[in-house]
């Protein structure tokens, strides 16, 4: 048993100098907790630092990213970290209840290539759904029952987070 314990934790240590990041993407209606979730993993209050493709700052502020979606600038490739956990990427796909067809076939896309990225550190390595529970009439939508029954998410674990229970 002590010798399984040592090779899983060297397996484990080759894996993270191999892979430097963990990838998440994260989805979720606006106000479903997304923000409070990353922050509770990263360990901090702070709004995280977003950055394009290009590795270009962005933004700021989470808060931003919110704004952005009325301008269309809002890119689900854009990547979200906290200068208190670097050892996460994050990917959001805000406002996702709002989403037209064009939308959804992007997030497939994304799923698709970042679930076959040849690097594995451009991988995405979860997916977490957010489900607010405040609202008992509009427990599940349209978008989130589109998302379970629609999308091939590959070998990507999806995590079912549902929050706001304390409403309840």
């Amino acid at each position: 048993a002590h010798q399984d314990l040592l090779m899983a934790t060297i397996e484990a240590q080759g894996l993270r100098i191999r892979i430097r990041h963990f990838r998440v993407l994260i989805i979720g209606r606006a106000n479903a907790g997304k923000t409070t979730i990353l922050q509770k993993v990263c360990n901090t209050t702070e709004d995280p630092e977003i950055y394009d493709t290009k590795g270009e700052k962005v933004r700021a502020t989470i808060y931003a990213i919110h704004a952005s979606i009325a301008d269309q600038n809002h890119d689900i490739a854009n990547e979200m970290v906290f200068k208190s956990n670097l050892g996460f990427v994050f990917h959001d796909l805000c406002g996702f209840e709002a989403g037209s067809e064009k939308e959804f076939d992007n997030m497939k896309k994304f799923i698709s290539d970042r679930a076959n990225a040849k690097e594995l550190e451009e991988r995405i390595h979860a997916i977490w759904y957010c489900i607010p529970m405040d609202d008992p009439s509009q427990t599940f939508q349209r978008s989130e029952e589109k998302f379970f029954a629609e999308c091939d998410t590959g070998h990507v674990p999806v995590v079912t987070i549902f929050t706001k229970f304390e409403v309840l």
